[in-house]
């Protein structure tokens, strides 16, 4: 005990009289005074290290274990978990017959429909990273911003009466959003379908002023199926294409000659070192099919308007307009280019009479319209007449809707209901619904 209160000079004292009488037995001292250290001389090896044949002869090669396969020992015979011991493995239970839900089904390599070149497929869920940019040099498109002239001419008219229609629109907004649900607030995707459903409705009115518009049909979940070739690429337009309005007479195209000629001139811009194809599923059993989905014989068998409804409710779910926008014209593409397959044949040629397919897309609030029309076949190159679309984006068809009024301090600083109605954002949809008629 005295010598854990000691201090160090005791200690080494202490240490010095046990090195004169010859116990040092537990006492890790060094008798005398400290050597100075000094550092080692300047010599080759302390400076470059020695060299390799001597540093060779000093390392001593190690023998190689000899390599000893033990078995793993496994708790399989005792038909319970062990810890400490491997999981077993078993060999694939055989049924001994075909059960289609547990089957692993065959390697694509073996599959009939298998091929070395891969194809890029846009289907209902890509979303393409460089937006409407990446869709134009997929469809080699020049994009036109706004409505064609034979489109707004419809919405400017005044003769047409669509100012008649706009307290009716109003009211279908209000059903939509406030009336025909009992919730405080409905969900998106109750009220967006029932907008587009109210929508089409009042547009259909019109059929005792325009005969016409009564020789349409709309068409839900169908398929249509478009093959190309775009420089090195193999791509295709696969899968359910909206909600599809056919007509029994094509749409005139919106574009004149002189305006398809000077296509030629524009350059389709790139986005290097992103591949265009980057968002597209590659799949190497596919079919190379041009189908529009419809029998030989239908009688509307015309493609007239897309109808695009992003009624998820997380909004991560929905496309951003971006995005919906490139998938807008990506359908569309593919609506017209299977069609013009079907008029025309498989030969890439421009067409002498372009195929116009137009296009809707909204989330119940904020609405896309789009006119595309397919000008040529010749997808290979960047040279040559280029296809055209025009984009009337962002267009909102009111501001808020209020379900239940703002009450702050006893007083209603937001009254319950629709709030900054746009009539000009439904005339353009009822006038892509007259393209064709008047």
């Amino acid at each position: 005990m005295a010598a854990m209160v000691a201090g160090p000079m005791a200690l080494r004292r202490a240490g010095v009289a046990a090195v004169a009488r010859g116990l040092t037995r537990g006492i890790i001292t060094r008798g005398g005074r400290p050597r100075h250290r000094v550092g080692l001389p300047r010599t080759p090896w302390t400076v470059r290290g020695p060299p390799p044949e001597v540093l060779a002869e000093m390392v001593e090669p190690r023998p190689v274990r000899e390599q000893v396969e033990l078995d793993t020992v496994t708790y399989a015979e005792r038909l319970h978990y062990m810890p400490g011991l491997a999981r077993p493995r078993f060999p694939p239970w055989e049924r001994g017959w075909r059960d289609p839900w547990h089957s692993p089904g065959p390697r694509y390599e073996e599959m009939p429909l298998y091929k070395e070149r891969g194809c890029y497929i846009c289907h209902q869920g890509v979303r393409m990273l460089e937006g409407v940019r990446q869709a134009q040099w997929l469809t080699k498109t020049k994009l036109v911003e706004g409505l064609p002239p034979a489109v707004q001419g419809i919405v400017d008219n005044p003769a047409l009466g669509l100012q008649e229609l706009e307290e009716r629109a109003k009211h279908v907004v209000s059903h939509a959003r406030l009336w025909d649900t009992a919730e405080a607030a409905p969900r998106r995707e109750k009220y967006c379908p029932v907008l587009f459903e109210n929508l089409i409705h009042v547009c259909r009115s019109l059929s005792a002023k325009y005969p016409s518009l009564s020789k349409r049909m709309l068409a839900r979940n169908c398929r249509i199926a478009a093959t190309w070739e775009r420089e090195s690429n193999l791509l295709q337009v696969r899968g359910l294409s909206g909600i599809l309005m056919n007509s029994m007479t094509p749409l005139p195209p919106v574009a004149s000659k002189e305006e398809i000629l000077a296509t030629k001139e524009h350059v389709l811009e790139t986005f290097y070192p992103i591949a265009p194809t980057i968002d597209l599923q590659e799949v190497n059993v596919y079919k190379e099919l041009n189908d529009t989905g419809f029998r030989d014989g239908y009688p509307y068998s015309h493609p007239h308007t897309l109808f695009f409804l992003e009624s998820a409710n997380v909004r991560t779910d929905r496309f951003r307009p971006e995005q919906l926008r490139a998938k807008m014209l990506m359908f569309a593409f593919g609506n017209a280019l299977a069609k013009a397959r079907v008029l025309h044949g498989n030969d890439p040629k421009v067409l002498e009479q372009p195929i116009v397919v137009q296009s809707i897309g909204t989330d119940g609030q904020l609405f896309q319209f789009m006119v595309f029309q397919l000008n040529t076949t010749d997808l290979v190159s960047n040279d040559g007449i280029k296809n055209l679309v025009w984009i009337d984006s962002d267009q909102n068809l009111y501001e808020r809707a209020q379900c239940v009024p703002e009450i702050k301090k006893r007083v209603v600083t937001k009254p319950a209901g629709i709030s900054g109605f746009q009539p000009d954002t439904f005339k353009k949809f009822l006038a892509l619904y007259l393209h064709g008629t008047v």
